[in-house]
């Protein structure tokens, strides 16, 4: 039963390791629906953040290639019950869309947007939260007239335990 999984990996900054971990999905022919890197709490090492909808036994294998890779220090997976996640989404819309009326006013402050820039031609509008919320937004923009332009971010996460790269590094570190 496929399912929605966060996978994060832990590399060194170095060039080609974005192309290499797209690569262990394309091979697998599975679809990022969301990838984000980042620095780490940990100097020197970047996170990538890759959402899929996979069965676990696949999640269990990408991660499993995903540590084949040279330049991976390690990588997990977690369901989203484990993580703390957010998107951030902006919205272009007209600003005659908020003339003659609170209307759109209040919609913004319904789905806990704020207004960032006004202009003479457009509005942008700023949410923040799961994908779930930033389209109903949209959605809700959409059916009260024009979207001029909309973006969302990759899906940025943080683990509800204990960061277990850190608990990796220590594994080894008493090893040697």
């Amino acid at each position: 039963m496929e399912k929605e999984y966060t996978i994060t990996a832990f590399s060194e900054n170095k060039v080609g390791i974005l192309s290499r971990v797209v690569a262990v999905f394309t091979r697998r022919h599975v679809n990022i629906e969301s990838i984000g890197a980042s620095v780490s709490s940990i100097k020197d090492v970047y996170k990538y953040i890759i959402v899929v909808n996979v069965s676990e036994d696949l999640v269990k294998k990408l991660v499993a290639q995903l540590d084949k890779q040279v330049d991976i220090i390690k990588s997990f997976y977690y369901e989203n019950h484990e993580i703390v996640q957010q998107e951030l989404a902006l919205y272009k819309v007209p600003s005659a869309s908020f003339l003659g009326g609170d209307k759109m006013e209040r919609l913004v402050r319904q789905h806990d947007a704020r207004i960032l820039s006004i202009e003479k031609e457009y509005i942008v509008i700023e949410k923040t939260g799961l994908k779930s919320e930033t389209e109903a937004l949209l959605n809700d923009l959409r059916s009260h007239g024009e979207v001029f332009e909309f973006v969302r971010s990759a899906r940025i996460a943080i683990v509800k335990p204990m960061e277990q790269l850190n608990n990796y590094l220590n594994t080894l570190k008493h090893l040697n």
